[in-house]
């Protein structure tokens, strides 16, 4: 074989690698990232939705999307929300409330399994269902809304940064980081955040048949275990995620084993990869620049 032939064989061989390499690249970006399959995985009888909520709430479109889709499904006979969140958004939370009170009052249950955390909105959510599980030391309740606000004057100060505000009303840059906040700006976010509390407090009356006074009193913002939160009535019962699908099943009429079904992202080779970066970068974005500035969100041990 002459040496001209081996260098051209070399070349297709390394071609052929590298089409190969890149084609592969290409499919892995291009196969439907966004598509979403319904799987079972668990069981074999009539079926049970689970749907997952979990980390911070910032908006309800996804979790909106499942409930509906599930509560129009004939095939299934019961929804099963697994909560692991210490809150976020006000209204995204209040959404996905609605969105589970309308399952539950339209017929089918709806069952609410608390793991670690199911907090604030968390807990806000999960008082549109027909039933809620808690394990002992679910960290639950947290009824209370928090504003927070950067401040920033003094470090611009210090640097010899100063911003010029145009405006038509004294209230209309309340909040900014650039300046001190008056007592008349802290008047108008406390009236805000107490009207967002009172919202709160209303569903959990409603929800929970609970007396306003007994309510007001355990709507300061603390958290309970799931063991305090049954003995005060936030909770209906303590429970396992599989006790939680088990009284789906029974208030379902499903007899036997229920088939649970879950839905699934169909997902790139290269976003498989990539997955748990784009999470943690992710939270980070929802933790430092997309927060709210009124929200239902536990601040404390577990927050995350």
């Amino acid at each position: 074989m002459s040496k001209s032939t081996k260098w051209f064989l070399i070349i297709l061989g390394f071609l052929l690698v590298a089409g190969l390499f890149f084609t592969i690249l290409f499919l892995s970006f291009s196969s439907l990232p966004g598509s979403k399959l319904d799987t079972v995985v668990a069981g074999s009888g009539e079926k049970i939705a689970l749907v997952e909520l979990k980390g911070v709430i910032e908006s309800s479109e996804d979790f909106v999307r499942q409930v509906k889709k599930y509560r129009e499904d004939s095939s299934i006979k019961a929804l099963l929300i697994r909560v692991d969140s210490p809150g976020g958004a006000v209204v995204p939370s209040q959404e996905m409330y609605e969105e589970l009170r309308k399952t539950r009052d339209g017929g089918k249950p709806v069952v609410v399994s608390m793991g670690s955390l199911a907090a604030s909105g968390g807990y806000y959510v999960s008082c549109g269902a027909s039933r809620l599980v808690a394990n002992r030391g679910t960290l639950t309740g947290s009824i209370g809304v928090i504003s927070e606000f950067l401040q920033l004057r003094q470090a611009m100060d210090k640097l010899g940064i100063d911003v010029r505000t145009i405006k038509s009303g004294k209230l209309k840059d309340a909040g900014s980081p650039t300046r001190n906040m008056t007592e008349d700006d802290q008047r108008y976010f406390q009236h805000l955040t107490d009207d967002i509390h009172r919202q709160f407090v209303t569903v959990v009356e409603r929800e929970r048949n609970l007396g306003h006074r007994t309510v007001l009193e355990l709507s300061d913002g603390r958290v309970f275990s799931g063991e305090q939160a049954v003995a005060v009535g936030l909770v209906d019962t303590l429970g396992t995620y599989e006790d939680a699908i088990a009284i789906a099943a029974d208030l379902a009429g499903i007899s036997g084993e229920p088939a649970l079904v879950k839905e699934r992202k169909r997902t790139s080779w290269w976003g498989g990869i990539l997955g748990d970066v784009d999470e943690t970068l992710g939270n980070f974005k929802a933790d430092l620049l997309s927060r709210p500035v009124i929200s239902y969100r536990y601040v404390g041990p577990g927050d995350h």
